[in-house]
Order: C-alpha cells, then structure tokens, then sequence
C-alpha cells in the first residue's frame, strides 16, 4: 500500500475524526486526532489496516500542551497518531482496551510528564523508583531537578 493509498484509507475509516494527515518523508503518514477521538480512530485504523503494531508511544512538552504520538509501524513504513492535550488539564483515554501492550507506555507518560491516563488497567509507576517525590516529571520543560541529600548508612548525612 502506498503513502497516499494509507491516508486515503486513514479518511475514509476516520472521517470527520481525522483533523489533520500529513505525508512528510517516504513511508511515513502523520494523522492527527482529537484527545476525545483517540480511542475510537485507532480502533478503527486497527480493524481497517493489515498488518500494523504499535511500536511505541512518546510525549513532546510543547509549553501549554502535550503532543502524544502513537508510532505504528507496517510492513511498509510507519504511521503516527498524534493528539494533544492541554497542560492545565493533562488527561487521556487509554487505548489498552484496544492494544492491551499500550499499557507500559501508557504508564511511563504518566511518570514522565504526568499525564493522567484514564482508564489505564495498572497505573502503577513504572520508571520512578519508590520513594520518588510526587510531582517530579522529568520529561517536563518545567522540572528542575534538586539533587537529594546523601546519607551515607551509618555515617553524618
């Protein structure tokens, strides 16, 4: 299938959902989706395209939004979903229902930039360590990180 046979494909499956489809380098088409959409658009490109798995999700802190970018990979290149969601209300529905291996990514959004993932099926910490201070994000343009004081094990901290 050819770079416009997947975004004409990508229209037809998604319709109005679909904001925005872009085709910036061979082998690789960009669709953009509302938050609110994000679940039923890869549902429905998971069901309308053969052969494509879910290869990672990744998150960009672009001041008062996060851009979330879902990686699919085929046979014949890459197709990314991306959404954004407003910084002052950092939700996003999971897509675990649909791609149960959604769920370790799903996780490390929620530690690195907190980015609150509803209806995720474990919403343990994945990356941070116990003990780690609420409201630490490091993936965050904001974060600063403040080294912790060192204790040594029976000595003067």
């Amino acid at each position: 299938m050819t770079d416009a046979e997947k975004i004409d494909k990508a229209k037809a499956l998604l319709g109005a959902r679909l904001i925005e489809s872009a085709n910036p380098a061979p082998h690789r088409v960009f669709l953009t989706v509302a938050p609110g959409d994000l679940r039923a658009s890869i549902e429905a490109l998971k069901t309308g395209l053969d052969q494509w798995y879910l290869s990672t999700i990744s998150g960009v802190d672009k001041g008062d939004v996060y851009e979330i970018l879902y990686h699919f990979g085929d046979t014949a290149g890459s197709i990314t979903v991306r959404t954004a969601i407003p910084k002052a209300e950092p939700h996003l529905p999971s897509i675990c229902i649909v791609i149960p291996g959604a769920i370790l990514y799903e996780r490390e959004l929620q530690d690195m930039f907190g980015i609150v993932v509803d209806d995720i099926p474990d919403p343990r910490n994945l990356l941070m360590p116990d003990g780690w201070p609420e409201n630490n994000f490091p993936l965050r343009k904001d974060w600063k990180f403040e080294r912790p004081k060192e204790i040594i094990p029976g000595g003067k901290a």
